[in-house]
């Protein structure tokens, strides 16, 4: 009971780690924090895009209740004036923190990153944050260009260095802060990468040299993937280095050079991105508050790498809604260090060779919406109440259970009543959790605002559920004047079986029964 929080929050990152079985990624320092946790293999965001997928899973909601699926309603305003995560610990006595991207910034949080009802001082943003797509990609021609796949000089960019250095620095310097304070504090740290473009310091390429890269398993659009659900990854297109390739419109696809040269980039930012970490967790050791710090690390959301022809993240497949989730709870997922001994020595990316002992490991399904109710049972608040059918007047509720449940049942055995989870009935799988996403179309054929469609010109939604053993997607009508879905109106649909189709590439939604599927995905 009252611990403190220190929440990471990554932009853009699929689970291409250690700890989630990666054996091309350098990945020490998140690996290190995953053999202390439990580590979720099965999390899922609400929605593969940035801004609906933070305010749901800070508000507790999912997006038909914030009703954010663009990026430009402040949901106090447009939905309900719905309490969040960093605000409920701020009213139960903690000061309440944000460093980096936490908050989508901009109108989505009220141009303030909700301050100050969230956090006790206004948030930090990085001052290098506003060069982040200028040309600062040095060319083979010598000059600077808005590249997606962008190596730099850490000297020679603005002032020196890069946003997500300048997060580390600060959040180190606010936990420093902290610990003479004697106050109890829920620190949320967001990186920026590797989110686009692809920028990190340009060492770390040599942690992945080109020839080791391989393309996506399946870097093909298949053959039944209904148009609705292909996002055409219009943000790549706009990047110099992309624009010059002239790539059709909306398939493709990328030259195979450039594609492995966006995976190898992908990686470096990665592992990037872990050493910022590792720096954070290594200075909550030598303040010596690691005995006393919970750390949640997640991500908004996946990023596909080329498979199924596509990139970015704007889709309901696995790797665009995907997420690392894990838990480290001093005393209950590691045993507590003896004192002087460090639980997060740093790990340099570059030599450390990683020799990685998981401790627990949960293969259910979760949900990122249940992120607020998780972290206010693990630091000992009263769990908010489940939300009612219709929250909207209701300040503070959740709509994703608690999964602390989960934690000490690394072992558990899948109870198959049926064999096969997906049938038409959906019989025997009542009580086994399942994880829902969705995300908006302008139309049923790919268009230029297929990815980012404005809430008025959504036409289409696609509401997706990850079962154990299949993902199933129906893409129906949906009005935004009354943001409503009808179930009635089916433009298409997705069944992949995860156990034959890992990769999600073989829809079989026309030629099975299924339901009992959509009566679930109804309720």
């Amino acid at each position: 009971d009252g611990m403190n929080v220190l929440f990471i929050v990554v932009d853009d990152l699929r689970p291409v780690l250690g700890c989630y079985g990666d054996k091309l990624v350098k990945s020490p320092n998140i690996d290190q924090l995953a053999s202390q946790s439990v580590v979720f293999s099965n999390a899922y965001a609400q929605q593969a895009v940035c801004a609906p997928s933070r305010v749901s899973f800070l508000t507790g909601r999912r997006p038909d209740t914030t009703r954010l699926y663009d990026f430009y309603s402040y949901w106090r305003v447009h939905a309900g004036n719905y309490s969040t995560m960093p605000q409920y610990f701020k009213e139960n006595g903690y000061v309440t923190l944000s460093v980096g991207k936490v908050f989508h910034p901009g109108v989505s949080s009220n141009y303030s990153d909700d301050y100050p009802y969230s956090w006790s001082i206004p948030p930090f943003h990085p001052s290098t944050e506003k060069y982040e797509n200028d040309k600062t990609c040095r060319g083979k021609d010598g000059k600077l260009h808005a590249n997606l796949v962008c190596p730099v000089n850490v000297m020679e960019m603005p002032s020196g260095t890069l946003p997500d250095i300048q997060s580390t620095e600060e959040a180190i310097r606010l936990l420093r802060s902290m610990k003479t304070k004697k106050q109890k504090f829920f620190l949320a740290v967001g990186y920026h990468k590797p989110h686009i473009p692809l920028r990190y310091p340009q060492e770390f390429l040599k942690l992945y040299p080109l020839e080791n890269i391989t393309l996506a398993p399946d870097p093909w659009v298949p053959e039944r993937l209904p148009s609705v659900a292909y996002n055409p990854w219009t943000d790549i297109r706009q990047r110099d280095d992309v624009k010059v390739l002239n790539v059709s419109f909306p398939y493709g696809p990328l030259p195979e050079d450039f594609q492995r040269q966006i995976r190898q980039s992908y990686y470096a930012a990665v592992s990037y991105v872990d050493m910022q970490v590792g720096r954070l967790l290594n200075a909550l050791d030598d303040v010596g508050l690691s005995n006393s710090t919970m750390v949640v690390f997640t991500a908004d959301h996946g990023w596909s790498l080329g498979e199924h022809g596509e990139w970015a993240k704007y889709s309901n497949f696995d790797v665009a809604t995907r997420v690392p989730l894990m838990f480290y709870v001093p005393g209950m997922t590691s045993s507590s260090a003896s004192q002087g001994k460090k639980v997060f020595p740093y790990l340099d990316p570059f030599s450390h060779v990683s020799d990685l002992v998981l401790q627990g490991r949960s293969k259910k399904m979760v949900e990122l919406v249940s992120l607020f109710s998780t972290l206010a049972e693990l630091a000992g608040l009263q769990v908010p109440p489940e939300c009612p059918e219709t929250s909207f007047s209701v300040a503070l509720c959740t709509e994703g259970a608690s999964i602390v449940r989960y934690f000490n049942s690394s072992e558990e055995k899948l109870e198959k009543v049926e064999k096969d989870g997906c049938d038409d009935m959906y019989r025997g799988y009542n009580e086994e959790p399942v994880a829902f996403s969705q995300y908006p179309r302008p139309a049923d054929t790919p268009q230029w605002n297929s990815d980012k469609p404005k809430l008025k010109d959504i036409r289409v939604m696609g509401y997706s559920m990850r079962t154990h053993d299949c993902r199933y997607t129906v893409w129906v009508g949906f009005n935004p004047s009354n943001f409503s879905a009808d179930f009635k109106d089916v433009h298409a649909g997705e069944l992949y079986m995860v156990e034959s189709d890992p990769h999600q590439d073989y829809n079989i939604y026309n030629n099975t029964l299924h339901g009992g599927l959509f009566k679930k995905i109804l309720g």
